[in-house]
């Protein structure tokens, strides 16, 4: 008996390409703790910006070579975890939330539950991402990708330290920050997903242009620009989820008016 797939052997195994990728986003989420630990908060942040490009190529690779895998879907969650949860959420720590109160004091215990939460939440997104990722809108993403947190959280943090703003006078807004970004995580906050955009392989001429304008303002400075983008993807999950809310009520009315009963 001969077998008559050929992709039927390669089941044992894992593919190469795509999961090559993931471990390169685990290992700079790995180094990012050690540079936190370190106190390089700077070094920290550019290492989960790293995780985040590799984690947001190594699935269009599977898709685009055939070579997704369950294998490869659990394992980019558990990187992810390391590069999204633990990482920004000791690197928030060690920069600002160790030293929000006074020893034994209660707002000193707020400092490292402020960094679990943030870490916690990060896990039952990603949980809960692969409990519904046959069933979901592809379109949108319910609650902040984990991906899309750790930015805006690095972002902040390179900003500032660019700014050589002293941690002590950010301390709180941090921490009303990382509980933000956890509650928004597992969140029914929509948000737009990238992961379906293009959705041709052609995209209006505008939109190679925006992209240059963006990469010349990374190349001026790298922080801000980031730290912009984190701002304003944040602030679009509520609007759009309004905006969605407004749009079905509105329909609903017009049904009830059309309803001959």
């Amino acid at each position: 008996m001969t077998d008559s797939n050929p992709r039927r052997g390669l089941a044992r195994g894992a593919f190469l390409l795509p999961n090559a990728l993931t471990t390169g986003a685990l290992m700079a989420g790995f180094y990012a703790i050690i540079a936190a630990i370190g106190d390089q908060p700077v070094a920290a942040c550019v290492a989960v910006v790293i995780a985040g490009m590799l984690d947001g190529v190594d699935g269009r690779v599977a898709r685009l070579t055939n070579t997704q895998s369950d294998f490869g879907v659990q394992y980019d969650s558990l990187s992810d975890m390391v590069s999204f949860g633990i990482a920004p959420a000791i690197l928030v720590f060690t920069w600002v939330l160790d030293g929000l109160g006074q020893p034994d004091t209660v707002a000193d215990k707020l400092g490292w539950l402020g960094a679990f939460f943030y870490a916690a939440c990060g896990a039952l997104r990603l949980a809960r991402f692969n409990t519904q990722a046959g069933v979901a809108d592809k379109r949108y993403f319910q609650g902040l990708a984990s991906p899309a947190a750790a930015g805006t959280m690095v972002s902040t943090i390179w900003f500032c330290e660019s700014r050589a703003i002293d941690p002590e006078l950010v301390a709180w807004p941090m921490f009303l920050l990382t509980v933000a970004l956890g509650t928004l995580m597992v969140s029914r906050v929509r948000y737009f997903s990238f992961k379906a955009w293009p959705i041709s392989d052609r995209v209006p001429f505008a939109w190679i242009f925006l992209v240059l304008v963006v990469l010349v303002m990374l190349a001026v400075d790298p922080p801000a620009v980031l730290f912009t983008i984190g701002m304003v993807y944040l602030i679009s999950g509520p609007l759009l989820t309004a905006r969605g809310r407004y749009q079905q009520r509105r329909r609903r009315r017009r049904e009830g008016r059309d309803d001959p009963a």
